[in-house]
């Protein structure tokens, strides 16, 4: 089914669909209307630039629940689709700082996307 004008659809990079479908009911909604606002070209209170990666292209939401921090990572540098690179529970207790193996994960993500991108931009002509 094609998704209404306007709404940009999802693409979920790596395990980022299997790791947000793992995590509790409460989080997966938080994340989901977020990643929905995002569709929409709207930015979700949860939702921020990711701090540590210095473009405002790469926004990471943020979820608290049950003393635990949740984030999902996505970008919306590319017009017609957002990606979702990243979901993972922050175990680091040093503060907002995404852990560097994360952002090394994140790091590596946006050339599969790329590569995506590009593939998918030749079919259409």
């Amino acid at each position: 089914m094609a998704e209404p004008p306007n709404i940009r659809p999802v693409s979920w990079v790596g395990s980022s669909k299997d790791d947000l479908s793992a995590l509790d009911e409460d989080v997966k909604d938080t994340v989901g209307q977020a990643l929905f606002e995002a569709q929409k070209g709207r930015r979700h209170p949860s939702a921020m630039p990711l701090r540590s990666y210095g473009d405002a292209g790469v926004l990471e939401i943020v979820v608290d629940h049950d003393g635990d921090t949740f984030r999902a990572v996505y970008t919306v540098r590319w017009p017609d689709r957002l990606y979702v690179l990243h979901v993972f529970q922050k175990k680091s207790k040093s503060g907002r700082t995404t852990p560097k193996a994360d952002i090394n994960l994140i790091d590596a993500r946006p050339k599969r996307v790329r590569e995506h991108y590009e593939a998918a931009k030749r079919k259409r002509g």
